[in-house]
């Protein structure tokens, strides 16, 4: 069953953020736009790198209204040494949540059970806590954020303009479409 048009279910977990230990809930999520990023886990080699490239667009997430969330299967005590002693990691300035129960890769769906670690996952979710989209994929594919970004856009303009839908490749500022019997067949 997919998690579109579905309220993230209630959870728990810390996280470091900014120097500090936070308890996350999915309340915290609720009034502003969220991007859950889940990854198989801290220290490995390829989950710096899209720690890193979210952290180079974490400007741009913001300025749209967005917190992000990187998520794996460590502790939050994790997260702080990660955050210490990697580069790539210590530029991160959003929250780093903690999953070691596996309470959230199995609430979204993406958990691989054999290895208890997540699968890379990325979700946009609206201020209401609601899924809006959902992208998960094999642990050997890192993923760029900058089609994060432009889906977390494309999910805020059909929130703000009810009717109309964002075709392929659509960038912020580009053209919509306004589905219609006289589009049918015409595009």
């Amino acid at each position: 069953m997919s998690l579109i048009n579905t309220p993230v279910k209630p959870f728990k977990a810390q996280a470091f953020h900014n120097g500090k230990f936070v308890e996350l809930t999915e309340q915290s999520l609720k009034g502003k736009w969220s991007v859950m990023i889940f990854m198989p886990a801290a220290f490995t080699f390829n989950c710096p790198t899209e720690v890193e490239d979210a952290a180079d667009h974490y400007p741009m997430f913001k300025d749209l209204g967005a917190e992000v969330y990187v998520v794996t299967t460590d502790t939050h005590f994790a997260h702080k040494v990660w955050h210490e002693t990697s580069p790539a990691v210590g530029k991160a300035r959003f929250p780093l949540v903690g999953d070691p129960t596996h309470q959230l890769t199995r609430a979204f769906g993406v958990h691989i059970e054999e290895e208890g670690l997540a699968l890379r996952g990325t979700f946009v979710i609206n201020p209401e806590g609601i899924v809006k989209t959902v992208e998960v994929h094999d642990n050997a594919i890192a993923r760029d954020v900058k089609e994060t970004l432009r889906k977390l856009q494309a999910a805020q303009y059909v929130a703000k303009n009810p009717g109309q839908v964002c075709p392929a490749k659509w960038q912020d500022g580009a053209k919509t479409l306004t589905p219609s019997l006289d589009l049918v067949g015409k595009i």
